[in-house]
């Protein structure tokens, strides 16, 4: 039973790549993103105006780290994605973002003094070569000549953003419940993508698009958020993070079966050294530098 939680928010994440991929065909990329932290806002208020006041004495000095931490992880993160959404294929972005665990381990060497091991220095040579397959689309020649495709691009910068989030969360410690601290910088979302909504297009509500943006709201943006954090209790951190390794497998698959994307040959070997990177990091735990210590 402890494992259906990172499995169902694995499961829904998986699903929201796919649904971004849909969105972009539905409703403007600002359109989705600002209606789905919107509604996710409303819809904590009502149980969260009591716990931010009971709380009130550890947010206050911390709003301008809380405020960081929203545009990171909730705008930044989330707006390039449905923008890349047009520009590329569910398959690559699930493929792209499994790079988030290997992103934030090499920010957590820089910035938090953790040790370089064997195992994140090769990963990384590993998952490097394996993202490179998918954005060539199997063609090293290709990218050399025409660059990254500008979805792809912007997907790398996204998971970029989360890695830093990631990290800067770890870092600074905060010590506010984590739903608090998630209701906090879903409203920082919803006022700092406020003058994006305005200033772009619009094609409203229909009956199209309002599944989609429910989808990205009430499963994607709170109940997988509150299933991770539950598997985090249960299971620890470190045996949580490793089930985001499914992640672009299992959106492949929810590409395949929905979208009808075809698996090319350079989305597995592209996939099978990102995910083999990552798994190598995790395992080879052998620290650089140090001296082996006398049996």
């Amino acid at each position: 039973m402890q494992y259906a939680y990172p499995l169902l928010a694995i499961l829904i994440w998986a699903g929201n790549t796919v649904v971004t991929k849909l969105a972009a065909d539905a409703i403007f990329p600002a359109e989705i993103g600002f209606y789905r932290w919107l509604l996710a806002g409303l819809l904590f208020t009502p149980f969260m105006l009591k716990p931010v006041k009971q709380h009130w004495s550890l947010i206050r000095p911390n709003l301008g780290r809380i405020f960081i931490l929203g545009v990171l992880g909730m705008a930044v993160y989330q707006s390039l994605a449905y923008f890349a959404a047009s520009r590329t294929s569910a398959t690559n972005m699930g493929i792209i973002l499994s790079l988030m665990p290997l992103m934030s381990l090499a920010m957590a060497i820089i910035s938090l003094g953790q040790r370089l091991t064997a195992g994140a220095l090769v990963g990384a040579l590993l998952s490097f070569a394996g993202v490179l397959v998918v954005v060539s689309a199997g063609s090293l020649e290709t990218l050399l000549q025409h660059g990254v495709n500008l979805g792809d691009a912007m997907m790398l910068i996204a998971t970029l953003a989360y890695a830093i989030y990631s990290t800067l969360l770890k870092k600074w410690q905060l010590r506010i419940p984590p739903l608090v601290l998630l209701y906090l910088q879903v409203l920082v979302a919803v006022l700092v993508l406020l003058p994006l909504f305005l200033l772009s297009e619009k094609v409203g509500p229909t009956l199209r698009n309002i599944p989609l943006v429910l989808y990205a709201c009430l499963l994607a943006s709170m109940l997988a958020p509150l299933a991770w954090m539950q598997a985090v209790l249960r299971l620890g951190p470190s045996r949580t993070t490793q089930f985001f390794n499914l992640l672009p497998l299992v959106t492949a698959l929810i590409a395949a079966v929905v979208l009808h994307e075809q698996l090319a040959l350079y989305h597995l070997v592209g996939g099978v050294l990102t995910l083999g990177g990552v798994i190598v990091c995790e395992r080879w735990t052998t620290v650089i530098g140090r001296s082996p210590q006398p049996a």
